[in-house]
């Protein structure tokens, strides 16, 4: 703490050395670890200790940081102190006094100087791609930490729904991976603490709130990697579970209220029933069922009815943006949690960080008008979420047969190229469709790339679409080398470890000598149309313009993104027969362009009369004059 800083308080300087230091018996913890200068969002701190609630609280040391109020909870051994952070308030050391009966002790609490420019920060956009990453099973940086004194399960790579010990130094280590395949973010799953005895490797049931997993690595390395990230251009956006927790979570002994889990703290599971939630006919009982029941057993329910779980969970994300500098947020189960809650915890944090993107996973697997129910504006739902952006699972759920299909438009059924047709039609429903997420396959979907796609058609027209149609791209690790899988034979079947990762692998999938020819050609071509779209303004913020594939056009479907006097126009041929298609059909586009070089092959190509795509085949055409 700066002198200056003690000097301007009123009265006579606090002398720390004359107040004890807290014991770990009467503080355990103090939460969020820290705070800063210059913040929209109101502190709130989360102290649990025993028999603390029989305190009195200060905060001296310093100028500009005071006690609120003192908020009670039912457990004795929780306080939660409001404290103001004025304007000018000094960064630095404060002490946090607790005092009782003539004694006192001190916590030390660091007030830190905001960065210049913090609020300002970018996020994702759709000139983006998100490169999803499952840590445990990408690469093995460390395998000091593969097991861990403070955590319950083991690695074994053997078992597929157990810890394999990919940690955030095997993603430090292979970010020149990443970005020469031509991604612009990166999206992990949960690196939190989950100290569940089994199954705890994807992180969705967090521990701790505050902490990494000592499996990963820690706080600073985490900070280190999003350093190291932005060093190579790439942003990292930060997976978030508020909906729930673990059941071996530090608070599940010594609950802080008789509601600070759904349902009185006690088990009752949630129907999975996330219709009810736009439903205008469910019934009342159906949607609290949904909301407020447990994920699972292992998986409580947090009230955030509750409004000091609400400001706990709010500051938690606060807290991590600050902290480490994410560039952006997914948050799970978005539809499963109180949608007050989830609005105010939204524009919380967009207030907090007006350029800020956060993507909510909606999971309808039917239908677009689900998802962007949620979505931020929507016309549609009685509230508005603040949500910015939504997971189009609605595609997701099209995309792994629509590029094998043949279309049959003229019985009424949408099939083939045809379904992602209507399924872009049904963009009015969305507010912003350009902010919505969109990808192939996930880490909870079966995997886009099949056995059967030999000639990688189906993998080509699906990437190609996938990188240059509206929305933000996410590519899940491993689609970029053809991995497979189903998802009836199991998560680690879907969520395989990266050959290469791990030291004593046969091979290394990251470099060029380790992938066989066709993971180099399918690597390849996605990198080639990642590293074109960085710099296309058509693609990052254009219009886009699209025709039905019909029979009488060779069941081709045919798209243009536009900006300005950039036209990019994409040919994907949804039929095992080649087709020669008139290009005068497309004269809203074509307009005086009369030929296109192809990104992918950097051919030029004459398009001023019929254009031969052939059997399966695909086009992206920068349009010349």
């Amino acid at each position: 703490m700066a002198a200056a800083a003690f000097a301007a308080c009123s009265g006579p300087a606090f002398d720390p050395s004359a107040v004890a230091d807290a014991t770990a018996q009467q503080v355990t913890r103090v939460e969020p670890l820290s705070w800063w200068t210059g913040m929209k969002m109101p502190l709130q701190l989360l102290v649990q200790g025993a028999g603390i609630s029989e305190y009195n609280v200060t905060i001296e040391g310093g100028k500009g940081v005071s006690v609120e109020k003192i908020n009670k909870a039912e457990s004795p051994n929780y306080l939660f102190v409001d404290v103001n952070v004025a304007p000018n308030a000094a960064p630095g050391t404060y002490y946090i006094v607790f005092s009782k009966d003539g004694q006192s002790f001190k916590y030390p609490y660091e007030i830190a100087a905001r960065e210049e420019g913090s609020a300002e920060r970018k996020s994702f956009t759709t000139a983006d791609m998100v490169y999803l990453i499952m840590p445990d099973r990408f690469a093995n940086g460390d395998a000091s930490n593969d097991s861990t004194d403070d955590t319950a399960e083991d690695a074994n790579r053997a078992n597929g729904g157990g810890r394999h010990g990919g940690d955030i130094q095997g993603v430090i280590d292979h970010l020149d991976y990443i970005s020469e395949l031509g991604a612009t973010y990166i999206w992990t799953t949960p690196f939190l603490e989950d100290n569940d005895p089994q199954g705890s490797y994807h992180g969705y049931a967090a521990s701790d709130y505050y902490h990494i997993d000592s499996r990963f690595g820690s706080n600073e390395l985490y900070k280190t990697l999003v350093e190291k990230a932005r060093e190579k251009g790439l942003g990292i956006i930060m997976d978030i579970v508020p909906n729930h927790c673990s059941y071996v979570h530090w608070w599940m002994e010594d609950l802080p209220t008789g509601d600070w889990l759904n349902f009185d703290n006690t088990f009752v599971p949630t129907s999975h029933q996330k219709w009810t939630q736009v439903d205008p006919h469910a019934a009342p009982s159906e949607r609290k069922l949904f909301t407020d029941g447990w994920f699972n057993r292992g998986m409580p329910d947090l009230n955030q009815k509750n409004p000091l779980v609400s400001d706990y969970l709010i500051q938690t994300s606060t807290w991590w943006i600050e902290y480490a500098r994410i560039d952006g947020i997914r948050q799970d189960t978005h539809p499963y949690m109180d949608a007050e809650f989830a609005s105010i915890w939204c524009k919380a944090t967009m207030e907090e960080y007006p350029e800020f993107n956060i993507t909510g996973e909606t999971w309808y697997p039917v239908g677009s008008g689900f998802p962007a129910w949620w979505q931020k504006n929507s016309p549609f739902s009685p509230f508005n979420s603040n949500l910015t952006s939504v997971m189009d699972f609605n595609l997701a759920f099209i995309v792994p047969t629509a590029f094998n299909d043949t279309n049959v438009p003229d019985d009424g059924k949408a099939k083939g190229l045809f379904n992602i047709y209507v399924s872009m039609a049904n963009d009015f429903l969305y507010s912003d469709p350009n902010s919505v997420l969109i990808f192939l396959d996930n880490h909870d979907l079966g995997r886009f790339t099949t056995v059967e796609d030999k000639g990688l058609n189906k993998y080509k027209q699906g990437v190609a679409f996938i990188l240059t149609t509206r929305g933000i791209p996410q590519i899940y690790y491993g689609t970029e080398l053809l991995f497979t899988g189903t998802k009836d034979q199991g998560d680690g079947v879907i969520r395989k470890d990266m050959p290469g990762g791990w030291e004593g692998d046969e091979r290394s999938v990251f470099t060029a000598e380790g992938r066989t020819p066709e993971e180099n050609e399918a690597y390849d071509y996605m990198s080639r149309i990642l590293n074109w779209r960085k710099n296309s303004k058509a693609i990052a913020n254009g219009s886009m313009i699209q025709y039905a594939p019909i029979h009488e056009h060779g069941d081709c479907y045919v798209y243009a993104r536009i900006s300005g006097d950039e036209t990019v126009l994409v040919v994907l041929n949804g039929s095992d027969k080649d087709a020669s298609i008139s290009m005068s059909r497309y004269s809203d586009v074509m307009k005086d362009f009369t030929k296109g070089t192809d990104v992918i092959t950097g051919a030029t190509i004459d398009l001023t009369g019929n254009l031969n795509v052939p059997a399966r085949g695909t086009y992206i055409f920068d349009l010349k004059k």
